[in-house]
């Protein structure tokens, strides 16, 4: 009795194990490939990770201070203080007003701390200061001297008179203080300071503090 033939039409089923075979066999290697892609993605995002945190600026405890007195002034100003009536630019007699007195003022002078920057680069770290400036001028009211006080009944002298003579005496006070080295003995004295503070964080033997600006 002869095989039965198959039907017209049906192929018989054929298992191709060569390609599954050749995927396990490289299936090791292509996930080694992929491990070590990964490691160097992530090297170099740790690596800009490191770069960009190596520029942050450390803080030292200076910034918080904000306005500082670094140097103090205390001059002793003589006013005189005067006022007549006048008929045709010449003072009537026994109209005129004189005051001449002195009070001590004390001016202050330094910066804002908050607004010093600084940089550090191959061992020198480059400190810009602020301009130095005179921050409070105070008039010691009991340090009032009276050396003339004459007043006249016909042209007294008003408060308004007296307040104007007072800021004066300030403005003086001032430009006698900084011709005197106000502004250089605060810029002097913020550098001290400043020193001390980048002592605390950096061996100064072995960086450069350098100073600009003020």
């Amino acid at each position: 009795m002869e095989p039965s033939e198959k039907p017209a039409g049906t192929k018989s089923k054929q298992h191709n194990w060569i390609p599954t075979l050749l995927c396990w066999q490289f299936f090791p290697h292509i996930l080694g490939i992929l491990v070590v892609l990964l490691l160097a993605a992530a090297v170099v995002l740790g690596a800009k990770s490191v770069l960009s945190a190596d520029g942050k600026t450390t803080t030292l405890g200076f910034e918080d201070i904000g306005e500082l007195a670094t140097q103090s002034a205390y001059c002793t100003e003589v006013e005189v203080t005067e006022a007549s009536r006048e008929l045709f630019g010449v003072s009537i007699p026994f109209t005129q007003s004189k005051y001449i007195y002195s009070y001590d003022v004390v001016i202050k002078a330094g910066l804002n701390f908050a607004d010093i920057t600084w940089q550090e680069e191959n061992g020198t770290i480059r400190i810009t200061l602020p301009e130095i400036q005179v921050l409070s001028s105070e008039i010691d009211l009991d340090s009032l001297k009276v050396y003339h006080e004459d007043e006249s009944l016909f042209r007294p002298i008003t408060l308004k008179e007296n307040n104007a003579a007072l800021a004066d005496l300030k403005v003086r006070a001032e430009e006698d203080a900084i011709s005197h080295g106000l502004l250089d003995a605060a810029r002097d004295n913020a550098r001290q300071i400043l020193t001390g503070f980048f002592a605390q964080q950096y061996d100064l033997t072995e960086y450069r503090l350098q100073f600009v600006g003020g």
